[in-house]
């Protein structure tokens, strides 16, 4: 039997990946509207292992001021693996999707449990999820410095 090579028309390059807004801090103006829609999220948190948490949240961006903010449970998984990582923060992501666009925040996660911080994250909540969120007393907020924005459409 012979070994014949087979030729393939060669695949168009890859359409280029999005690439990271310049500067965090100044997105255009149709990512930033996307921002304000109301779409649930993910949050991606690490292990101690290593592995990826994946978990649905609600997050708001303020990109004047370079965060993203998740209000959740101050005995929650997302929490204990944040607070693993010590002073510096840890990395972190959070995602949102709707058919065809996409957007992606990454940044260093620390958790806040101050009364004001709290209180302003659940505004923010309240303004783009267009509901209060239900009293929890032993909620904190996941404060998200953004160093990456990414997306598309």
């Amino acid at each position: 039997m012979t070994s014949h090579a087979h030729s393939h028309p060669r695949s168009p390059a890859p359409a280029p990946a999005p690439s990271p807004t310049a500067n965090p801090s100044t997105p255009d103006d149709p990512y930033l509207a996307f921002w304000r829609e109301r779409h649930l999220c993910t949050l991606t948190t690490l292990r101690p292992d290593g592995s990826p948490h994946v978990v649905p949240v609600g997050v708001t961006y303020d990109p004047g001021a370079g965060l993203a903010r998740v209000i959740t449970s101050g005995t929650s998984a997302k929490v204990s693996h944040v607070r693993a990582a010590g002073p510096e923060g840890a990395r972190v992501a959070v995602c949102q999707v709707d058919g065809r666009r996409w957007a992606t925040l990454e940044g260093r996660a620390r958790v806040r449990t101050e009364p004001e911080k709290v209180a302003e994250a659940e505004r923010r909540y309240t303004e783009r999820y267009r509901r209060t969120p239900r009293e929890n007393p032993a909620r904190v907020v996941i404060e998200i410095e953004v160093e990456r924005t990414l997306g598309h459409g």
